[in-house]
């Protein structure tokens, strides 16, 4: 099933159909793996830290850089799907547009460095947990929530090859 996804770059890449190649395979399998049934539209945005300040600021009231944020276009409960998504389509699209995720490759790369493995990887993880924050879930406590969600996105993230060891 093919979904739309929307890649804006806000600054310029070498790396860039690399990094548009692997987000698109990490939301697919995410999509999959969480067994959505119907196309969805999803939007990404990928900036540099300043950008993502901007963006945390106006939307969360957080002066700060981050590495990834999420804007849910639903309320979905994570691990559940709706039993009926004809609600959620967009009539003009015929999609299911499931909301817009911001990933900031400057702070992408920090990271990737900082752990010790691929920028590929890096914005892998990232794009996989925003996925699954536009699903439902979400990591608030320090408990059941984000052990589920750290589970997902571990076990969604070895599905996809390259992203385990990378």
């Amino acid at each position: 099933m093919r979904h739309k996804i929307n890649l804006v770059f806000e600054q310029l890449s070498l790396q860039k159909f690399a990094i548009s190649a692997n987000i698109k395979t990490c939301i697919h399998e995410t999509l999959k793996a969480e067994g959505v049934p119907v196309r969805c539209e999803i939007n990404v945005l990928i900036t540099d830290d300043a950008g993502i300040r901007v963006i945390n600021r106006e939307s969360r009231n957080l002066d700060k850089a981050t590495d990834v944020l999420s804007f849910p276009m639903f309320q979905l409960q994570a691990g559940v799907l709706p039993d009926s998504w004809e609600e959620y389509f967009d009539p003009e699209t015929g999609l299911v547009p499931l909301g817009d995720m911001c990933i900031s490759l400057e702070r992408a790369q920090a990271q990737a460095q900082e752990f010790g493995h691929s920028l590929r990887r890096e914005v892998g993880y990232l794009t996989i947990h925003s996925m699954l924050h536009l699903l439902g879930y979400d990591h608030l406590d320090e408990g059941e929530m984000k052990k589920q969600m750290r589970s997902r996105e571990e076990a969604i993230a070895a599905s996809i090859r390259g992203m385990s060891r990378d």
